[in-house]
């Protein structure tokens, strides 16, 4: 081969299969490269798996029991693992397999190639010693020698010929195969894909769902903590500062000591959204509708009793929404709260209603409006602050669970501020 090299040595030249180990050598490379990216591929498959699981799982346990769909969801995320590995399998099994069975017949082609290439500088070394042979049998005349080098001559020519012809029918096969392989092989591939992101864009449109599900229940206060009602508890809790300040300023603006020698402190405003149980019994002994039921407004309205000369009601209820002022003194002597026999019986009948609620020419979706007789700042984020004399237009509750004794869901007229608010604080138009 140093000869050849040199130049000096004959190199026998196959212009076919040089061109059959160039396309051998490309195809080599084509398929060596293929078979790191795909196994590249599985191992991030797998990869992808198992932050998919985690992830899963995270959300199953952020997904509390109680909420819709919660079994759904939890046997959804256990399809989606499945899949994963059943996707994983099939790509180790039927693509990468194969792969590595296409990808083996290179090494030991190579070595045919190699072996060909050291008989065929076999049969060069060999063709040139014999030439050099047949050269000095001229000068010595040694038949011995010239046909023992004919014998290995044509033992190292039948090698090569044996290697060169069989490399000549297995090269072009081999590379002709290319085409059947890699058809069959990405249809494997791309069959897999398709079914695996078909079956999990179901499941993930089956979760989309359940979670829009989840987000419209939301929506409609499903899953809203409940404000805790006090009325089924006759201990209700110590009044606020702002309703105590709020009770205090009613009562001084309400005037002094009743004739019968109650203060008016002892009739101080309801606490809002826990009315005590005094004022539930009066409810039961007067069956007096609530603002809420919208059907008995006028009935209500009708109903509200005429104050007599002690301060209260006919029904014994205190008016928090008149400001009474001390009487003034009779001139015959007589005591504020000792009227004469005349007004005692003018007081005694009661006063015809005219401040009833007005329920026409409304806008759509109010049901009546009220006015507000005392300020009233809200507490929380779904209550309504007003001022005294703003106008509220009544609307009904959207949930219609979230509907509390005493309270009512309104519109400050004037503005979009929406929000309940205590009924004993306005009055109604």
């Amino acid at each position: 081969q140093l000869l050849q090299n040199l130049g000096k040595v004959d190199r026998t030249a196959d212009e076919n299969f040089d061109e059959h180990l160039t396309n051998f050598n490309r195809q080599h490379t084509c398929a060596t490269r293929l078979q790191k990216e795909f196994s590249n591929y599985i191992r991030c498959v797998r990869a992808v798996q198992s932050a998919s699981k985690s992830l899963m799982d995270a959300i199953t346990e952020v997904y509390e029991s109680q909420w819709t769909g919660a079994e759904v969801l939890y046997d959804q995320t256990k399809a989606i693992d499945t899949q994963y590995q059943q996707f994983s399998y099939k790509l180790a099994d039927q693509v990468l397999k194969q792969l590595d069975t296409y990808a083996l017949q290179f090494p030991e082609m190579k070595k045919k190639i190699d072996k060909r290439g050291r008989k065929l500088v076999d049969y060069d070394s060999q063709r040139h010693s014999f030439q050099s042979l047949q050269a000095n049998v001229a000068k010595r005349k040694d038949d011995v020698k010239v046909t023992r080098g004919r014998e290995q001559l044509e033992e190292a020519k039948s090698t090569y010929e044996m290697l060169n012809a069989e490399l000549h029918d297995e090269l072009p096969a081999l590379f002709d195969s290319r085409i059947l392989f890699l058809v069959t092989n990405l249809q494997t591939l791309f069959a897999c894909e398709q079914q695996f992101h078909s079956d999990t864009s179901k499941v993930y449109a089956d979760l989309e769902a359940i979670v829009d599900k989840l987000a419209t229940e939301s929506q409609r206060g499903s899953y809203t903590l409940k404000k805790i009602n006090a009325n089924s508890n006759p201990s209700s809790p110590q009044q606020s500062p702002v309703k105590a300040n709020l009770s205090i300023v009613n009562n001084v603006t309400n005037g002094s000591a009743n004739a019968n020698g109650h203060t008016s402190a002892q009739s101080a405003l309801p606490t809002p959204r826990t009315p005590s149980p005094h004022q539930h019994l009066e409810q039961e002994a007067d069956d007096e509708p609530s603002y809420q039921n919208t059907d008995v407004v006028k009935a209500a309205a009708a109903a509200t009793k005429a104050p007599t000369a002690n301060g209260t009601t006919e029904n014994g209820k205190h008016e928090p929404n008149i400001d009474r002022g001390s009487p003034t003194p009779k001139e015959n002597g007589q005591h504020p709260g000792s009227a004469g026999p005349s007004s005692v019986t003018e007081n005694v009948e009661p006063a015809a209603t005219t401040n009833g609620a007005t329920t026409t020419d409304l806008p759509a979706g109010v049901l009546y409006r009220v006015k507000a007789t005392y300020k009233y700042v809200r507490e929380d984020v779904d209550e309504l602050s007003f001022e005294v004399g703003d106008v509220i237009n009544v609307v009904e509750y959207e949930d219609p669970e979230d509907q509390e004794e005493g309270w009512l869901m309104g519109l400050k007229e004037g503005s979009t501020e929406k929000g309940m608010f205590p009924a004993n604080f306005t009055r109604p138009m």
